[in-house]
């Protein structure tokens, strides 16, 4: 059947009081459906809602077919297998005690004979090869996402919700995640802020707190509409604050023009030279038709602070996320790595990469690509001597930071201020305050705990670190910094990375974020070890 989910005043607020969203009306029916919105803006929530593993504050959540989560936020337990994701353990026990004889005739009324060879089947979807008794521990991430997959089809629902499926997935899965989109006729709603699935979805809708808009084509489309519709809605704030300003001296105008006539009546009723009788009539009728005026203006006036509130209702007011880097004062000649047939891994006799030889000069722009396990994070932490070679040597020869997935060169427990006095002890007070508000750490926001960032502020604070200083780092080592940004975070990360005039060497399957960044050089692991440049 074809599903429908249809949400009807839908409303949620924290249990600290902050409300995400309000009296949400929307309808998802068949056909890929990408979910973007601002980290925090409620996208994972509303996917609970809709799943109904959480509740509403108010409104309704109604659903016709079967729905299936995607939640990569789950890790997995101890003991857990292959045929845990699919919730067949159980019955793959039974079916073995039927075929030793031992299944009670209650027990042989319950058995899905085909439970296995449909879970093999959905792996096989999603190129995993592995025995259902696989402990989940022992799979990559991307392996793992793979899996959860291939489990989400099992039940053939008619309705998938995908929350960031492709943030632990190489080329090859992402491809094969992509193909299966490609091919879906159910109805999908895709949390992602990955632009390259974004542009395969037949709508996108953007969640704010303002509510769901919907935008009818893919992520081109959705750009392009974006973009004139945040021109024309500056507009309309511009042409509303513009018939404040005029109201407001229109006003004044009428004020002073009043006091001026008031001055003359009195003057003449000092001279005395009218009766009474006329400066009286003459007063009684300014004061009716001023008093009209004012009425008329104030009319207008009211009518012009209406259209200003209304204006500002519509366009969202989002502080950017505005990254200025300082210039790291690296020469174009200057050597900022060697690498010399350099071996790396966690097993001497099985490296990861072997006889890696490179070298950077200047502000080259290198990207590291390869499939899940190839060895890619295992290689720039050796470059960066986090992890003793297995053979060969390296060096980086200037300043650099190293930015994993966790930002874990700062210290979760210690605030934003004291991980940057604790990196660059060379700066004092006031240079340590200078460059956090650069990076929009100011006052409090500088004295919060590393623990309590959000994906987008844990970036912000590891560049205001690594480069905000008098000393900046010459080399940033990226590695998967995308994983946690929103589309407009990501935008503006671009646009600064655009404007380091250091060295970059990044590891992404985001293949948009490389070419934005003016990626130069690629450098490719395979499995086998063997490098390909």
């Amino acid at each position: 059947m074809h599903a429908t989910i249809t949400l009807s005043g839908l409303s949620f607020t924290t249990a600290d009081g902050h409300s995400l969203f309000n009296n949400i009306d929307a309808a998802f029916g068949p056909g890929l459906t990408g979910l973007v919105g601002r980290n925090g803006a409620g996208k994972t929530t509303l996917l609970k809602l809709i799943a109904g593993e959480i509740a509403p504050s108010s409104g309704t959540v109604s659903v016709a077919g079967r729905l299936a989560l995607f939640d990569q936020t789950v890790r997995p337990k101890a003991g857990e297998t292959l045929a845990d994701c699919f919730a067949i353990t159980a019955m793959l026990e039974m079916i073995r005690e039927a075929g030793e004889g031992r299944a009670s005739v209650e027990t042989m009324g319950r058995i899905d004979w085909l439970a296995e060879e449909k879970a093999v089947a959905a792996l096989s979807r999603f190129a995993i090869a592995y025995p259902l008794t696989t402990p989940l521990v022992s799979l990559s991430g991307g392996e793992l996402t793979r899996a959860r997959l291939a489990a989400l089809i099992y039940d053939d629902p008619d309705f998938i919700l995908l929350d960031e499926p492709t943030n632990n997935l190489d080329a090859a899965g992402r491809k094969l995640l992509m193909g299966f989109l490609g091919g879906w006729r159910g109805g999908a709603l895709v949390v992602s802020h990955d632009r390259e699935l974004l542009e395969e979805m037949t709508e996108i809708a953007e969640l704010t707190s303002l509510g769901i808009t919907r935008y009818g084509g893919n992520y081109s489309f959705y750009e392009r509409e974006k973009a004139a519709e945040i021109e024309n809605r500056e507009r309309r704030l511009s042409e509303a604050e513009r018939e404040v300003r005029q109201a407001s001296a229109a006003a004044r105008q009428r004020a002073e023009r009043k006091a001026r006539t008031d001055a003359k009546g009195r003057k003449a009723r000092k001279r005395n030279d009218m009766p009474k009788m006329v400066l009286d009539g003459m007063k009684a009728q300014s004061e009716a038709t001023a008093a009209r005026q004012n009425a008329l203006k104030e009319r207008q006036a009211e009518k012009a602070a209406e259209a200003l509130s209304e204006a500002k209702a519509r366009l969202e007011v989002v502080a950017p996320f505005a990254v200025t880097l300082p210039p790291s004062g690296l020469a174009a000649g200057r050597r900022v790595l060697k690498a010399d047939r350099l071996a790396g891994g966690y097993d001497a006799e099985a490296p990861l990469f072997r006889d890696f030889s490179f070298e950077m000069t200047g502000p080259e722009r290198v990207a590291i690509e390869g499939g899940n396990g190839a060895g890619k994070s295992t290689l720039v932490k050796t470059l960066a001597g986090g992890l003793r070679p297995l053979g060969g040597a390296a060096e980086i020869c200037v300043p650099f930071a190293l930015f994993d997935q966790a930002v874990s060169m700062l210290e979760p427990a210690a605030s934003v201020r004291e991980n940057f006095r604790r990196l660059n002890p060379h700066d004092g007070e006031n240079a340590c305050r200078a460059a956090l508000a650069r990076f929009r750490f100011r006052a409090d926001e500088a004295l919060k705990r590393v623990a309590e960032l959000s994906g987008g502020e844990l970036l912000r604070a590891g560049l205001a670190v690594a480069v905000g200083g008098t000393r900046p780092a010459q080399l940033l080592i990226l590695d998967e910094p995308t994983n946690h940004l929103d589309l407009e975070s990501l935008a503006t990360l671009e646009a600064g990375l655009n404007a380091y005039d250091g060295a970059l060497l990044v590891i992404s399957h985001d293949r948009v974020f490389l070419e934005r960044i003016g990626i130069a050089t690629r450098i490719a692991l395979s499995g086998d070890g063997a490098i390909r440049r």
